[in-house]
């Protein structure tokens, strides 16, 4: 099993949830984050004062999937989140031990 996170553009959101739809992921976790990476912050006037915006507004989606899903559900990620321009953000793929299902008991695969 593989844990999927991504770090997206906010409004990015809705095409990778179709995206991650159209490949039979039946749940995510989502998360308002802000960070940055090389596209830094950037500088904003307000009420005639220039500030550093140093944190940028991101989307952190969390998918649990099995091995053989974990591929699809990248290039999913990757092609709806695409613009082409800094910031797009990046997607992490972890090795997950154990799934459990509070409700049920269920193991593993059987509680994806």
């Amino acid at each position: 099993m593989k844990m999927v996170t991504a770090i997206i553009k906010p409004f990015k959101l809705d095409d990778v949830r179709e995206a991650l739809s159209d490949v039979n992921v039946t749940g995510i976790t989502v998360s308002e984050v802000k960070g940055f990476g090389r596209q830094k912050g950037h500088t904003e006037l307000y009420r005639g004062a220039e500030y550093v915006v140093d944190f940028l507004p991101k989307i952190k989606l969390e998918v649990a999937v099995t091995s053989d899903q974990a591929e699809r559900v990248v290039e999913a990620i990757q092609n709806a989140a695409n613009t082409g321009k800094i910031g797009d953000g990046k997607i992490f793929v972890y090795d997950l031990d154990r799934v459990i299902r509070i409700r049920t008991g269920e193991l593993d695969g059987d509680a994806l």
